[in-house]
């Protein structure tokens, strides 16, 4: 049987504890480490505050040599546009070994607006 992306992302939903925009602005102010999993362009044209960048396809390869990836007991807030790619993401992290990891609902989409801030890269001109 082929598998679909949704049978990946059903699979995922299941281990993956899910927060909204206003508990994750709660999570960095309480110092959790913030993952954008979205692709370097993405990220360069807004991200959530001290978000690092660790795209989704490099995830794997980067745990273990990423310093924010070497304590699997700390607080990780993942997101990416929409959702998809930061549920399977934080689903990656939880068979890794890392218990506290949680998935902005809704992504950089349902992060942006006027209550919650962004950071821009000092190169993007607007």
């Amino acid at each position: 049987m082929v598998m679909k992306k949704e049978d990946f992302l059903a699979a995922a939903k299941a281990s993956v504890s899910p927060v909204d925009a206003n508990d994750a602005e709660t999570l960095l102010n309480d110092g959790a480490i913030v993952l954008d999993v979205r692709e370097p362009a993405e990220f360069i044209q807004g991200h959530l505050p001290g978000a690092q960048n660790v795209p989704r396809g490099v995830l794997e390869f980067r745990v273990g040599d990423h310093p924010a990836l070497l304590d699997t007991d700390k607080t990780i807030l993942l997101y990416c546009k929409n959702g998809g790619r930061s549920t399977l993401a934080a689903h990656t992290l939880k068979q890794m070994g890392f218990d506290q990891v949680r998935m902005l609902v809704g992504g950089f989409d349902g992060w942006t607006g006027t209550v919650h801030k962004v950071e821009v890269d000092p190169s993007v001109y607007r």
